[in-house]
């Protein structure tokens, strides 16, 4: 099991970086793979935004291009959305211990961490090294890896 991270959506609809040709090939294999794979409503809104967003993208998508992009995904057999249960404040507490000095921007990767925590899921796969922090993660950059 593991989240895919935003970035990695986002490179997987934008042709015009380098990393489109790889993402697109790993979302598929995940799609029509074997292994159980999520992504948060925090993931899926954040997508959202810089999706649509014409100061990011060239050629941004519209809303409903990118929430039928999404909805497309979670048709995968294997797919799924990881959403807070009752034990999610507890866990978030347990998280603000052990990570006391978490501010601004972070605390959008500390919900994804709690979740993940929350529900058993110990991998994510981004690009984005500030998930290291969490040590109770395995933190996998598939764009470095892919074809390797």
């Amino acid at each position: 099991m593991f989240v895919v991270d935003t970035n990695l959506l986002l490179y997987a609809v934008n042709p015009d970086t380098e990393d489109y040709p790889r993402a697109v090939t790993l979302l598929e294999e995940w799609r029509g793979g074997e292994r159980s794979w999520f992504l948060t409503w925090g993931i899926i809104y954040e997508f959202l935004s810089v999706s649509t967003h014409s100061r990011v993208f060239a050629r941004p998508l519209t809303l409903r291009q990118a929430t039928e992009w999404v909805a497309l995904l979670l048709a995968a057999p294997r797919a799924g959305v990881l959403v807070p249960s009752d034990r999610h404040p507890a866990v978030l507490a347990a998280l603000s211990g052990e990570y006391p000095r978490l501010r601004g921007n972070v605390i959008h990767d500390l919900h994804t961490a709690a979740l993940m925590r929350e529900h058993g899921v110990t991998e994510i796969r981004t690009a984005d090294t500030d998930f290291h922090q969490f040590g109770f993660l395995t933190v996998t950059n598939p764009l470095v890896q892919w074809g390797a």
